[in-house]
């Protein structure tokens, strides 16, 4: 045990078919001990010393990465604790290749939204900065006019993840990014189309909405909204269409691909 574990490691322990981030408190007299993540210490005899019962944790579990297709352990374990060490320096985005995952903070965090933020992400590509809302909206604004065709972001969460939150952000950059390829002078933007298209949906929504462990305003509803940009890349106008979940495959807007994701 010794030439495998040294005081300190951080190692997956695995308990009641669970695997769990631990680190080794100490390895001798034929008994390793180490305290996981969680507070619990657990001592281990040699014979209880397996692979499949304690393994070195890889550096990139370690020191946590911004992108988890670069983990090298792919399993849930790995992705959660990813994602919580991330969440606790406030890092609320974290790519999995071109898919953002976003948990929420139940806070404001300073300086993540402000027009510095929009104006820094609209001027990379996605993966050139940190994970970010902003990155996402970027690359799907760039998408529509270099491949000529209609783009589709899917927002996908549990009830209180923050997908209403990250609509409006997406509305928001795309309604900042319209209002730059318009010319508007910066003494005279506005957000009419962002706000008109998200003030909207609390009329539909309210025929429909339940109170959640973690919402008490959550919709019942699928929403899809439909906007439209002009060949200069302004938003010239756009919809939004609530119906019940199950109804969103017969939408005519929608592509089979699409339909198929939903």
């Amino acid at each position: 045990m010794e030439a495998f574990f040294t005081e300190g490691a951080r190692v997956w322990v695995r308990e009641k078919e669970q695997l769990v981030p631990a680190t080794v408190n100490s390895c001798g007299d034929g008994t390793l001990v180490v305290t996981t993540d969680y507070g619990e210490v657990l001592y281990l005899q040699q014979a209880e010393v397996t692979r499949e019962r304690v393994y070195a944790m890889h550096q990139s579990s370690v020191d946590g990465v911004e992108d988890m297709s670069a983990l090298a352990e792919l399993h849930e374990a790995a992705i959660m604790h990813n994602l919580y060490q991330r969440y606790q320096k406030d890092n609320i985005y974290t790519n999995i290749g071109s898919i953002l995952a976003a948990v929420n903070p139940y806070k404001q965090i300073p300086g993540l939204y402000d027009p510095e933020r929009v104006d820094l992400y609209s001027k990379h590509q996605l993966g050139e900065l940190p994970p970010h809302i902003f990155a996402v909206a970027n690359e799907c604004y760039r998408c529509i006019w270099k491949r000529h065709d209609s783009q589709c972001v899917l927002i996908s969460g549990e009830s209180g993840a923050g997908k209403t939150e990250s609509t409006k952000l997406l509305l928001q950059f795309l309604s900042v990014m319209s209002q730059n390829s318009a010319g508007t002078p910066p003494s005279e933007r506005s957000t009419r189309v962002e706000q008109a298209i998200v003030q909207s949906s609390p009329i539909m929504e309210a025929f429909g909405n339940a109170k959640t462990v973690y919402n008490n305003n959550s919709s019942r509803f699928g929403k899809f909204i439909h906007l439209h940009f002009s060949e200069s890349g302004n938003i010239q106008g756009g919809c939004v269409i609530d119906c019940i979940l199950s109804c969103l495959k017969n939408l005519p807007h929608i592509s089979h691909m699409q339909q198929q994701m939903i």
